[in-house]
């Protein structure tokens, strides 16, 4: 996809528009150029004819597509599209063959989710989904992805990220592991202050470090009232 909007294929997104219409003027002007007519693929794009709604609907509104130059890792950015021209751009899509619609997620378990989780994802994002650094690309944080957009990423495999089919995360599993994902976007902190979250061992090192410093401060001033 390229990130060009053009402004004549803007206003046919205004009310009253026929939304196939403008579904097939936003590819043919965002789309078509890396992904070819009628989703057909090129050098430059995969073919989209059964990528469905499911993909469409995740690159578009994370903002990962229209990308900037083919062949860039995806990125979660802006999104480049009103509510009326994604649903149209997502219908589109999803015409062009008989791909996976947009995921239904349920309540799941989050202590089930954090296993899963650990399992086969936290290797590459942190346990607390919290992103990290590969060979030749990013796993980005998930801070910001909804619930949808999670389950999402699970189907597809975005970019270097496996892709896991129903029959390696069940549709069960894969609530569980958006219902641990969610919880670790704003954890409890039934202790207190979180420190960052940054584990057992640096928190301790804080810890002792506030504690080390309080104690000599009360030294000297106890020593200071001794010679008073």
């Amino acid at each position: 996809m390229r990130a060009v909007l053009a402004a004549a294929v803007l206003a046919l997104a205004l009310p009253g528009a026929a939304a196939a219409q403008t579904g097939y003027e936003l590819y043919a002007t965002n789309c078509a150029r890396c992904h070819g007519s009628a989703g057909a693929g090129s050098a430059e794009g995969p073919p989209l004819r059964d990528a469905g709604a499911l993909a469409a609907d995740f690159y578009l509104r994370t903002g990962y597509m229209p990308l900037s130059h083919p062949g860039e890792q995806p990125r979660r950015s802006d999104v480049k599209f009103t509510e009326a021209q994604l649903r149209a751009l997502v219908r589109y899509v999803a015409s062009l063959g008989r791909g996976p619609a947009v995921p239904r997620v349920r309540p799941g378990s989050v202590a089930e989710g954090m296993r899963l989780f650990t399992d086969h994802c936290a290797g590459c994002h942190q346990i607390a989904a919290q992103g990290g650094y590969l060979t030749g690309a990013v796993a980005p944080p998930l801070d910001r992805a909804t619930a949808t957009q999670i389950a999402e990423a699970v189907r597809i495999g975005p970019y270097l990220m496996p892709r896991f089919g129903p029959t390696a995360i069940s549709n069960r599993q894969l609530d569980s592991i958006v219902a641990y994902v969610r919880y670790a976007q704003a954890p409890e902190d039934p202790g207190g202050w979180s420190l960052g979250r940054l584990g057992p061992v640096p928190e301790g090192m804080v810890a002792w470090l506030i504690a080390g410093t309080a104690l000599v401060s009360v030294c000297v001033l106890i020593g200071r009232r001794a010679k008073a």
